[in-house]
């Protein structure tokens, strides 16, 4: 902080979020919907923005406002592209991050305020299977946010297990179960009474969904992903 991250939340969410220059001017998580370039949507939340050298009493006291951070599908690093203490910014969230169990999630670099750096433009950097790592944009100006979206988009699709699934007339609590997950992209149904699902979960939530329900996973056969959108 202050990196852009509120500023960058209301550029993305169009949503009237306070953007001060100011230490902890977000301290309650704010959530909103975004659309996606492929139709799909996210839930983006603004969290309080992290400070060097934050001392371990004020990470537990701050504990409710991170959980946001801990319990995310994805972290958007929000980082001042103009700083010239920008790796050390970057080293002090990540140290924060360790704190509060967050160090391994996933997530997005976003280089804010090429805008003040005339020898930048938008871009985004891809690692070696497809998936962005790091978007160069600005948020005053709106540079970048395109790439952004379509970066997220991507994150998302290649994070995404589909698959065809079959129901009994009797499996009512499992076919409850994914429209519950929003799950459901398609919907017959078969002979003798039962279902067969067109199903898209994030990989995450797939992975528990094996957990907890075993017998419905082994009714599971996987599809691409590409098959639902295009039908």
């Amino acid at each position: 902080t202050p990196a852009g991250q509120s500023s960058l939340f209301t550029r993305l969410t169009e949503a009237g979020v306070s953007a001060r220059d100011q230490l902890f001017a977000t301290l309650d998580p704010t959530l909103r919907r975004v659309e996606l370039a492929d139709g799909a949507g996210l839930i983006l939340a603004d969290t309080v923005g992290f400070v060097s050298r934050l001392p371990h009493e004020l990470v537990a006291a701050f504990k409710s406002t991170l959980q946001e951070t801990v319990e995310a599908d994805l972290l958007i690093h929000v980082i001042d592209a103009h700083s010239h203490q920008r790796h050390e910014q970057v080293a002090e969230v990540e140290d924060v991050l360790g704190q509060i169990g967050a160090l391994e999630l996933p997530r997005i670099e976003v280089y804010n305020k090429i805008d003040l750096m005339p020898e930048a433009g938008p871009r985004t950097e891809y690692d070696e299977q497809g998936r962005p790592l790091r978007v160069w944009l600005s948020a005053a100006t709106g540079e970048g946010i395109e790439d952004l979206i379509e970066a997220l988009s991507r994150h998302f699709r290649s994070d995404t297990v589909s698959g065809r699934v079959r129901l009994g007339p009797a499996d009512g609590r499992l076919r409850a179960l994914l429209f519950q997950q929003a799950a459901i992209r398609a919907e017959r149904h078969s002979q003798g009474g039962g279902w067969e699902l067109d199903v898209e979960l994030p990989r995450r939530d797939y992975e528990r969904l094996k957990k907890r329900e075993p017998g419905l996973v082994a009714r599971w056969a996987e599809t691409p992903t590409e098959s639902f959108r295009s039908g």
